[in-house]
């Protein structure tokens, strides 16, 4: 009998799923555990393994489609079946993979306008380089995608047309700090400009979580946030004396890693900040679980992700440095776990590697506070009465009123701000 393959439910939340690429194809053989297809929910990009061993019979949706949990997305044939029976016999497949009925939602739909590549592949494309690769006459399923999510879009059609590379996607790398002199000649910002073109982009599964949280959050928490100025010229010199000395061992400490030990630490002395709200009463947390802002590339669809770094408070800085890099790492490339982001009691945002200076974040329900930082700034700074240039950093606590009050705010950041300039207690 053949098996139908469904749309899981790959988080608690999930209502629908996005194919994001198919890693089988017609005619396949696969066994239990194989890498099937990527499939975005709200929350990450993950993988649909098999639970079942067949053949790959047929494949119901196109990559880029979006459907409800529960849809069947792909046939596999049984042992001693063929192919094309498998096909014909769908309907009275057995199911597999979710174990709940399907939605009664719309049928599946294309994320953007599509066209069949020379593979069979779905190619996602603009209207106007659709427009332009009929005119210049581009056959689309040669041409590589630069856009979000590997769209096509114009600069790709006329550098194909010129028969050569197309225009360079702007940069993802961070920004350097703001400067007076031009950071790209007149010639490339001239050619960055032809390429820009109008078009609506369809919001992933993930960005209309995001839209949909931080709404929420902003209309229905009273935030209310606490700034406070940090020397940072003790932590920046014990930092670069440690890196050297564990240089030969590969570890490398970056400062957000003296930030999550200080927060987390800080988040035992103040638990109120460590807390959640929960309706008719306040849920101070055993444990802290620190979560770590991470923006995606374009190619994931950009947004934020939020892994979480579990029992931070018992944890060193070696310890959370190399938890931080497996799970921003794993973040921006192969997608997380629902097990990775969960459970998180506080949350970090940094943008100082970009330059930032200062910022208010949004809190991340139903967590009451979350640590907002900027980079540290060289600046004049007053010592003993003197007039000396320092390295500061501004760090803003966004809180939930009706968990914290101003005060309770204000003597954790006194704290936080006691140990980045004591980091030496940090060590211990």
């Amino acid at each position: 009998m053949p098996i139908e393959i469904t749309m899981p439910r790959l988080s608690d939340t999930m209502e629908e799923g996005t194919l994001v690429k198919w890693r089988v194809g017609v005619g396949d053989t696969v066994a239990s555990g194989d890498h099937l297809a990527d499939v975005e929910t709200d929350k990450a990009t993950m993988e649909l393994q098999a639970f079942d061993d067949g053949t790959v019979a047929k494949i119901n949706i196109d990559e880029g489609a979006t459907v409800p949990v529960g849809d069947t997305i792909l046939i596999l044939a049984g042992e001693g079946e063929s192919v094309d029976e498998a096909a014909k016999s769908a309907g009275q497949a057995k199911k597999t993979e979710s174990p709940e009925p399907a939605s009664e939602k719309p049928a599946a739909k294309p994320q953007a306008a599509a066209s069949g590549g020379g593979d069979g592949k779905t190619v996602r494309v603009s209207p106007l380089a659709r427009k332009l690769a009929e005119e210049h006459g581009v056959d689309l399923s040669t041409v590589t995608g630069t856009g979000p999510n590997g769209r096509i879009i114009k600069r790709d059609v006329l550098g194909a047309a010129k028969g050569g590379a197309p225009a360079p996607a702007a940069s993802t790398t961070p920004a350097a700090p703001i400067s007076a002199e031009p950071t790209m000649p007149a010639a490339d910002f001239a050619s960055l400009a032809a390429s820009l073109e109008a078009e609506e982009i369809e919001l992933s599964q993930m960005r209309k979580t995001i839209a949909k949280r931080l709404v929420e959050s902003k209309t229905t928490i009273p935030h209310f946030t606490v700034t406070v100025a940090v020397d940072m010229d003790p932590l920046i010199a014990l930092r670069k004396t440690l890196n050297e000395q564990l240089e030969s061992q590969g570890v490398k400490l970056s400062v957000n890693d003296f930030i999550v030990r200080a927060a987390a630490l800080t988040c035992v002395q103040h638990p109120t900040a460590n807390s959640s709200w929960g309706g008719d009463r306040i849920i101070q947390h055993g444990t802290v679980n620190v979560g770590i802002a991470v923006s995606l590339p374009p190619e994931k669809g950009g947004g934020l992700t939020v892994p979480v770094i579990r029992d931070a408070h018992h944890k060193g800085l070696r310890q959370i440095s190399q938890d931080t890099k497996t799970l921003a790492g794993k973040a921006r490339k192969e997608g997380l776990k629902p097990e990775e982001m969960a459970d998180g009691t506080f949350t970090i945002s940094n943008l100082g590697m970009y330059g930032v200076a200062s910022f208010e974040a949004i809190i991340n329900p139903p967590q009451a506070a979350i640590l907002a930082v900027g980079g540290a700034v060289e600046q004049p700074v007053v010592r003993g009465g003197q007039l000396a240039v320092g390295h500061v950093m501004n760090a803003t606590l966004s809180a939930d009123h009706r968990v914290l009050d101003g005060s309770v705010a204000a003597e954790f950041l006194a704290t936080f701000k006691q140990m980045m300039e004591n980091p030496a207690g940090l060590l211990v």
